[in-house]
């Protein structure tokens, strides 16, 4: 084999190398763009196993299985029936997503121990959730719950 065709060989590696990383990207992108929106939006906690592993997603260090994302879902999504959480920006970097989200909604159910208010809501957060083999396995999340509160008329302690 010549030096050219060796050359050659690795500059068609390197190609195929760099173009794989955007469509993983793009998938894992896709992968956290479909729980937020068919299971948190959507509430369709059947369609779980599309998106996490059997042993459950790990969210800020506490393992959370079906039953726990479901009760997760419940207590922050079920107060706000009209509620809506939408996608403003989203990052991928390999195995790592993060994405920018606004939750807009009209507290109509107890929250965390408060009873409805009726007021329309308006908050942000951050998710950065980690893809292993085509499977949500681990996130952070960090909503502005301060600012929450506040619209809610608690005040901060």
């Amino acid at each position: 084999m010549t030096t050219t065709t060796s050359a050659a060989k690795a500059l068609v590696a390197l190609l195929v190398l760099a173009c794989a990383e955007p469509d993983r990207s793009e998938a894992n992108k896709a992968l956290v763009r479909g729980y937020m929106e068919t299971i948190l939006n959507n509430g369709d906690l059947a369609a779980m196993r599309q998106f996490f592993p059997d042993t459950g997603f790990v969210i800020n260090g506490r393992l959370y299985g079906a039953d726990d994302i479901r009760a997760m879902r419940a207590g922050l999504i079920d107060p706000f029936p009209d509620g809506r959480l939408v996608i403003e920006d989203q990052l991928a970097d390999g195995e790592m997503v993060a994405t920018r989200i606004v939750f807009r909604g009209t507290h109509e159910g107890e929250l965390m121990g408060i009873p409805p208010t009726g007021r329309r809501v308006e908050y942000r957060g951050i998710a950065i959730d980690r893809i292993e083999n085509g499977r949500v396995v681990q996130g952070w999340h960090q909503i502005d719950q301060l600012g929450l509160m506040r619209q809610l008329g608690i005040p901060a302690r």
